[in-house]
């Protein structure tokens, strides 16, 4: 991967939409060049998927928080990571270190469905302990950005 490849990255996780031919004038390159490199970036792996970032507050979903979950043992975090994937208002599910096992992103409509939600997490088994935080503004909600380089 090049500097090329990098821009071309950035530009896509921009907007997936953007077009080859404007692709193209942003990093100096034909068309059909920047056609090939998307294609391998894809074939690599390195794109795995084309998504639309959606107005959570305009389809009503105006609650975000997040959960700490400790697990009371490692052998319930597989019933744990199920339950999450069948949640739809679980939009990330990450197992991290430190003092709990999981952090939880939850977008909902209200905070009764938070509640509802949060009682539903405290039943799961091996959920020992929940820590809840409800977000009232975002300063920041962004793309990711690549370089070669660390900054």
């Amino acid at each position: 991967m090049d500097n090329t490849d990098v821009l071309i990255l950035n530009a896509l996780s921009e907007n997936a939409r953007v077009s080859a031919s404007v692709l193209s004038e942003k990093v100096n390159l034909s068309v059909s060049a920047v056609i090939e490199r998307i294609k391998k970036l894809e074939s690599a792996g390195v794109i795995k998927q084309y998504t639309t970032v959606l107005d959570e507050q305009k389809l009503g979903l105006d609650v975000t928080a997040f959960i700490c979950i400790l697990m009371d043992h490692p052998r319930f975090n597989e019933q744990f990571t199920q339950f999450a994937r069948k949640k739809s208002a679980i939009v990330e599910c990450n197992y991290v270190a430190g003092d709990y096992d999981y952090l939880i992103k939850i977008r909902t409509d209200s905070t009764r469905s938070l509640e509802r939600l949060l009682d539903e997490v405290k039943s799961v088994p091996g959920v020992g302990r929940t820590k809840t935080l409800l977000v009232l503004s975002a300063s920041k909600q962004a793309h990711t950005p690549i370089s070669l380089k660390s900054e």
